[in-house]
């Protein structure tokens, strides 16, 4: 590769200050979006642009991460007065569409189409909602990628756009939209006060009658930054549970909406860990981890003398080897949903605790109960606030190797029932379960996923994945576009770095706050523990990981150049100490890097800030691309920028640092499939360039079948 010239970027002598310690802040002026900074982030996008498309093989590659890049944003459908909602993305087309059924498994018709209504800039339809009584749709639109999105309200008949819809904006998806009220009247939701960076929740009621009213509700729960309220109705249209989030989720308060005085009573509101379920009857039924570090579920009624003592709770389910992610009411039955070494598993009780049995599983794979697309996991809170389908227990299912597919189980003895079923799976690949020992003696697990022609080969390029933050499950789900580079005869590693939530609380406490160096040495334990089994060579290895995870790719080129050859930070984080000026990135810091408040807890944030790693005098660095999006309101783009003009600087080696933020994308969660593909083929080109790596010759899409009787070709542990 000829060497690169990268857009000049001046320096200056401003300094950035956080609880009296200061740091250099040498390309400050790049956090304004001003005409300099916005030139010369077009010239960076332009020069990575170019510089990948050099490739010979890059057309080869879009074509097969446009084949892998399918079926992400599954969700299931929704039923509400005798029809069935859902979201499709037909074929060719860039964004989702809303379908709508009579009847289950009906002949669909199309209620809205966002290139329809707009052509020149189809927005990302976030969510879906529609009233009990079926007869009135709410949906969430984002228009510029960054997950913000307001809502419209759809006649479910005619399609057209109701009018006076609610004029807040939303941050995201992750509330599942708006939260209805049984008698179809209005409902309840969670936006924005103020810009999104400001992370200011505040929540509102919209009554349709009488043509259309908001006002803010005066909920019992912490306003500002750094609180996500919610609330949430139950089935039986009486209570309204007022829910504390996003960390140790807790059901704060209740209000029984048939009375007349509708006061708010305090329920579990001092509580230090995460209580979240739904309710049935008068009884609260709830995953927690209060007591139970791997979780158990509990009931608690809601007229007990003591909800806020441990004791006092009926257990239900207790703990055991397995993580317990979840709580589904079907019927008078819970299915419980866990994770076992991070795969999915779904018992089924009674009421009283009564093993019922287990929900066979299409393979190894992960699950999500999620209406809300993108959203891979099943996370305790959005999940308590989803509305119970009485037809059964639906969930989304996919595995290392195959992609999301839906599927349906009825209580009873019923076999599984396949509503969709997966649209590709990576031919020939196989999962190996592996462990590496970390610098404590602390047993890291990993998954390596390879083509079977490829498994007695070595060494051979690698690319770790990882995340390791906030809780957060990262549970071995489809990769998506990075298929392609497994089927390109690459070696793929998803790795479970303590800080992740997919093993337990402990683990996460393991790589937070004072522990976070550990989620690093774990991500470099995997690493060294492949070299010394002969899977790959330093010169052959890569490492990348979104969000949290974008930040430890950094951290990994910058702490331990050594090990890597290429590194792709995406969406990150990248300077934790001038972060710390906006309320959201301070929320994020201070739950799981550290104090901002403590001078001596700056001074170790530094230790693993990328942007004040980075050694000004000159260092050989391996190659590095950031990939970043213009509107991300959660990792803003002034940090992709003045990491990569100061990385560049830094630069003695001979490895390119490369930087590309794009237009109408955030933070991952709300990118059309277009832009997704575009994205993605050029951070994968650039991993494939540096590891010698070529796409194979042209796939045709195989679709699957899977069940349990035709699983999955990791349905068996290996290695």
């Amino acid at each position: 590769m000829e060497k690169i010239i990268y857009p000049p970027a001046r320096t200056s002598n401003a300094e950035e200050t956080l609880a009296g310690v200061a740091f250099p802040n040498p390309y400050q002026w790049l956090e304004e979006d001003s005409d300099e900074v916005l030139r010369w982030q077009a010239a960076q996008n332009v020069l990575a642009t170019r510089t990948v498309e050099q490739w010979p093989h890059f057309s080869q590659l879009t074509s097969c991460v446009s084949l892998f890049t399918t079926a992400r944003k599954l969700s299931a459908p929704r039923s509400a007065g005798g029809r069935w909602f859902s979201l499709h993305t037909p074929d060719g087309a860039t964004q989702a569409v809303v379908q709508v059924t009579e009847e289950r498994g009906g002949s669909p018709r199309t209620l809205f189409d966002p290139a329809a209504a707009h052509p020149e800039q189809p927005p990302f339809l976030s969510w879906l909602a529609p009233s009990p009584d079926g007869r009135t749709l709410a949906i969430g639109l984002c228009a510029d990628g960054s997950e913000n999105n307001v809502i419209q309200l759809i006649d479910a008949v005619s399609g057209a756009f109701l009018p006076n819809p609610p004029p807040q904006v939303l941050m995201d998806a992750w509330a599942g939209g708006v939260q209805w009220l049984t008698d179809s009247s209005g409902f309840y939701f969670t936006a924005l006060i103020g810009p999104a960076h400001d992370f200011d929740l505040r929540i509102f009621h919209h009554d349709l009658t009488g043509g259309g009213h908001t006002r803010e509700v005066d909920a019992p729960l912490p306003k500002g930054s750094g609180s996500y309220p919610m609330l949430c109705t139950e089935p039986q249209g009486r209570w309204v549970i007022a829910m504390r989030a996003p960390t140790n989720a807790c059901p704060v308060a209740v209000m029984d909406i048939r009375a007349d005085s509708r006061t708010w009573r305090p329920f579990i509101d001092r509580v230090d860990g995460t209580v979240a379920g739904h309710l049935i009857g008068n009884c609260y039924y709830a995953m927690t981890d209060v007591g139970a570090t791997r979780g158990r579920i509990v009931a608690i009624p809601l007229d007990s003398a003591t909800p806020n003592d441990p004791s006092s709770w009926k257990e239900i389910v207790p703990q055991s080897d397995a993580v317990i992610s979840g709580v589904r009411p079907v019927g008078n039955r819970l299915y419980v949903i866990e994770t076992l070494d991070a795969y999915a598993r779904v018992r089924i009780f009674s009421l009283g605790g009564e093993f019922l049995g287990t929900v066979p599983m299409p393979g190894r794979g992960v699950i999500s109960l999620l209406h809300v697309p993108g959203i891979e996991v099943t996370l305790p809170l959005i999940s308590s606030c989803m509305p119970v389908d009485s037809a059964g227990f639906i969930f989304g299912y996919s595995s290392l190797t195959t992609s999301w597919g839906l599927y349906l189980h009825e209580p009873g003895d019923a076999p599984l029932q396949t509503l969709i079923p997966p649209d590709v799976r990576i031919d020939g690949a196989v999962v190996e379960d592996r462990s590496a020992i970390s610098f404590d003696g602390t047993e890291i697990p990993y998954r390596v996923v390879r083509t079977a022609n490829s498994s007695t080969e070595g060494p051979l390029p690698t690319l770790l994945f990882a995340y390791g933050g906030f809780n957060w499950p990262f549970v071995p789900a489809y990769p998506g576009a990075m298929a392609a580079f497994i089927a390109s005869g690459g070696v793929f590693v998803h790795c479970h770095l303590r800080g992740g939530g997919e093993l337990g609380r402990e683990w996460w406490e393991g790589g937070r706050l004072q522990t976070k160096q550990n989620c690093y040495q774990d991500l470099y334990a995997i690493a060294e523990d492949l070299i010394s089994r002969g899977v790959t060579r330093p010169d052959l290895l890569g490492v990348t990981g979104y969000s949290n995870g974008g930040m430890m790719a950094a951290v990994a080129a910058l702490q331990r150049p050594d090990l890597w050859r290429v590194a792709v930070p995406r969406v990150p984080i990248l300077d934790l100490i001038g972060g710390c000026r906006e309320p959201y990135g301070r929320w994020g810091i201070n739950m799981d890097f550290g104090d901002p408040d403590n001078p001596d807890e700056v001074r170790r944030l530094a230790g693993f800030s990328p942007y004040q790693l980075i050694e000004d005098g000159g260092a050989a660095y391996p190659a590095v691309y950031i990939d970043a999006g213009e509107t991300d309101p959660r990792c803003p783009p002034w940090h992709a920028r003045k990491f990569a003009a100061r990385l560049q600087a830094a630069q003695t080696g001979d490895a390119p640092i490369l930087l590309h933020l794009w237009e109408n994308a955030g933070h991952g969660f709300a990118t059309a499939k277009d832009v997704e593909v575009k994205e993605a083929t050029e951070w994968l080109a650039f991993v494939m360039m540096e590891l010698g790596l070529r796409p194979p010759p042209a796939l045709a899409k195989h679709e699957t079948r899977s069940s349990p009787s035709n699983p999955d070709p990791d349905s068996q542990p290996r290695g």
